[in-house]
């Protein structure tokens, strides 16, 4: 593909979020500066950075959980600030957020968890919030008898799906996943990984991740926005990482622990697990 018909596809793709100048701080420390994101719908975006550049800081400012000093973020094609009361739940209803543990809350069953954003956002009876966390927990690959478990008496793994299904509650557009193969063995991140892939294909997903897992990046992302001096360094394929000239970029993908893969290869792998881009 010529750097034209790059560019033409781009152009025709939908932006679901959209970053611009953003600039987070803390006292006088500034941690993102004047950063600009762009994330098209369908796709998966895998976001790394070294331990502290403020990858969980962006994820945070984007869903307003982190005040920011400067610039625009818009979701949707929605700018949060501009909207009202009625508007803004709407949109937030749009978002679904997958944390780095879970943060299931103990004292409830995975399907109470789940139920949490119906009984937030709409007005369910309760059998059809029940059926409704019934399939949600069916949709991520868990057993119907885990709806009435307590995250105490869950796997690491059940953990991980069981905040998914949270995640998926109110069928959202974007989902954003922080660290979700974390603390899985190799089979488990891998299962997590093809789970994720099918439920983009299948509902439309756009989404969000946040992952240090190098075998995530290579086999489920559209793309990768590597975060470094407070900015987006670069954004793009696994080839464009491998191609750009930057110290830590390189010992990231082609470091002791990259996959031993090359780019051609990759293609031919990720066909199954990626729809593409129109």
């Amino acid at each position: 593909m010529d750097d034209n018909t790059a560019s033409q596809e781009t152009a025709e793709r939908e932006t679901i979020l959209s970053v611009r100048d953003l600039t987070v701080g803390f006292g006088p420390k500034v941690v993102l500066d004047n950063l600009n994101l762009d994330i098209y719908r369908g796709e998966i975006l895998g976001f790394v950075g070294a331990s502290g550049t403020g990858k969980s800081v962006l994820m945070r400012t984007v869903l307003r959980l982190l005040p920011r000093r400067s610039g625009t973020i818009h979701i949707l094609g929605e700018d949060y600030d501009s909207l009202g009361e009625e508007e803004r739940m709407k949109l937030d209803m749009r978002l679904g957020v997958l944390f780095q543990h879970g943060a299931l809350f103990s004292a409830l069953t995975v399907r109470e968890n789940i139920q949490l954003p119906m009984r937030e956002y709409l007005d369910l009876p309760k059998w059809l919030m029940d059926e409704l966390a019934l399939l949600k927990i069916e949709m991520v690959g868990l057993a119907a008898d885990a709806a009435d478990k307590y995250p105490s008496e869950l796997s690491g793994g059940m953990i991980k799906r069981a905040a998914l299904a949270r995640a998926l509650a109110l069928d959202p557009d974007l989902v954003f996943l922080d660290e979700p193969t974390s603390g899985l063995d190799p089979i488990g991140a891998a299962e997590f990984d093809e789970l994720i892939a099918r439920l983009r294909d299948t509902l439309g997903l756009t989404v969000y991740m946040v992952t240090h897992d190098l075998d995530s990046l290579f086999s489920v992302c559209d793309r990768i926005a590597v975060l470094g001096q407070k900015r987006v360094l670069v954004e793009g394929t696994i080839e464009d990482m491998l191609e750009f000239d930057d110290p830590w970029v390189q010992s990231y993908f082609r470091g002791k622990r990259a996959r031993s893969i090359v780019p051609q290869d990759r293609s031919k792998t990720s066909q199954a697990l990626r729809h593409g881009l129109k």
